[in-house]
C-alpha cells in the first residue's frame, strides 16, 4: 500500500556516485518541503561520508531506509536500480527513478508494473523535462504543433581525449555508451512534442555514436547523433525542431540541482493527487523499449553485407521495422 504522505515528506537517497553527490544529495538537502531521511549505498564508507555532508544518517540495509522514508529517490546504474525500485514500491514507497529506469525491457516492465501494483506514484528524473527555461520550451511547442522535422545531436565528450570526467569510470556507461546515457534525453523531448516513435533506422558511427532516424506518431520524422565520445573541441548538445511555423531551438540551461528539486515537487505533487506524472515509471518503460530497439537496428546494420543489399534474406529483415503496438517485431 502507497505510504500517504504528511506536511514534510521524508525522502531518502539510494546512491553515492558523483551524480549523487552532485545532484541529488544538495537538492534534497536543500529543499525546504521535505525531510532528507537518509542515504543507502553499495558501499557503506561513501553513503556515511555522504550523509554527513548532507546532515542525515547512513542506512546499512536498504530496507530499513525503505521503512523511514514515505519515497525514495535513485542515483544508481539503472540495472541495479530496477530491482531496488521494485522492492520500493512494494515497501508502499514513492520512487523518483533515474534515467534510463533500466537496459532490459524486461527490467522497466517490472518497475512499471510494481509502481501500478502497490499504487505508488513514479517520477524520471529527465533533466530536460523538469530544468528551466527547457520544460516551459517543451510545453510551448508541444502546443504549438505543426513540426515537420527534428534535428538533435547530442555530442559528450566522457571518453574524449583529455576528459577528466568523475562520470568516465561508470561501468555502465562505459557498457551502454551515448545511446543510453543521453539517448534518454533526445527522446524526452520529442515524445511530447512529435509523439510516440513507431519507426526506427539506426547505425553506428565512430567510438560509441549512434546516428537514429525516428518516425512519430504525428507524421514527423526525427534524427539524432548521440555519443560520449566526441573531441572535446565538438562537445555539444542541441535539438532544433522544425515546422510551419518556421524553426524553434531547445534552449539552454544550467545545472541539475533546481531541475531535480522540481522533480521532486513532480513526485510529491503526483503521490498527492493520484495523478499520474507524464515521466512516470510507464513513460520510463516506452523510453527503454525505444532504445532497445534502435539498438538492435543498428546491430543489425553492422552485420550486413552491403553487397547483398538486395538480397531476400537483407529484405525481409529490414521490412521487421518497429512493430507500431510497441515492441521489435
Amino acid at each position: 500500500m502507497a505510504k500517504q504522505l504528511g506536511a514534510k515528506p521524508r525522502i531518502g537517497l539510494l546512491g553515492t556516485g558523483p551524480w549523487a553527490g552532485r545532484t541529488h544529495a544538495p537538492a534534497l538537502a536543500g529543499h525546504q518541503g521535505i525531510e532528507f531521511s537518509g542515504v543507502w549505498g553499495r558501499r557503506p564508507e561513501a553513503a556515511a561520508a555522504l550523509a554527513a555532508a548532507s546532515g542525515t544518517r547512513a542506512y546499512d540495509d536498504v530496507d530499513a531506509l525503505f521503512a523511514a522514508s514515505d519515497a525514495v529517490a535513485f542515483a544508481l546504474p539503472p540495472d541495479v536500480q530496477a530491482p531496488l525500485a521494485v522492492r520500493a514500491a512494494k515497501a508502499g514507497c514513492h520512487v523518483l527513478l533515474d534515467k534510463p529506469v533500466a537496459t532490459t525491457v524486461a527490467g522497466a516492465r517490472e518497475v512499471a508494473e510494481a509502481v501500478e501494483a502497490a499504487g505508488v506514484a513514479s517520477v524520471v528524473f529527465c533533466t530536460l523535462r523538469f530544468a528551466e527555461p527547457t520544460a516551459r520550451w517543451i510545453e510551448e511547442q508541444a502546443a504549438v504543433g505543426g513540426w515537420f522535422l527534428g534535428e538533435a545531436h547530442w555530442l559528450g565528450s566522457l571518453y574524449g581525449t583529455g576528459s577528466a570526467s568523475a562520470y568516465a569510470a561508470s561501468p555502465w556507461r562505459r557498457e551502454k555508451g551515448g545511446l543510453w546515457d543521453v539517448g534518454p534525453h533526445v527522446l524526452s523531448v520529442y515524445l511530447p512534442v512529435l509523439g510516440d516513435v513507431t519507426e526506427i533506422t539506426a547505425a553506428r558511427g565512430p567510438a560509441d555514436t549512434h546516428h537514429l532516424v525516428l518516425r512519430h506518431t504525428s507524421g514527423a520524422s526525427s534524427t539524432a547523433t548521440l555519443t560520449l565520445g566526441a573531441p572535446p573541441e565538438a562537445a555539444e548538445a542541441a535539438l532544433t525542431l522544425y515546422g510551419t511555423g518556421g524553426r524553434a531551438a531547445l534552449p539552454r540551461w544550467d545545472g541539475a540541482v533546481g531541475a531535480f528539486g522540481a522533480a521532486v515537487d513532480a513526485l510529491t505533487g503526483s503521490a498527492r493527487t493520484g495523478e499520474a506524472d507524464a515521466c512516470d515509471a510507464r513513460f520510463g518503460l516506452r523510453l527503454t523499449e525505444i532504445l532497445t530497439a534502435a539498438e538492435a537496428r543498428a546491430t543489425e546494420g553492422a552485420l550486413q553485407d552491403p553487397s547483398a543489399s538486395d538480397s531476400p534474406a537483407h529484405s525481409a529483415s529490414s521490412a521487421r521495422g518497429y512493430n507500431r503496438s510497441g515492441g521489435v517485431a
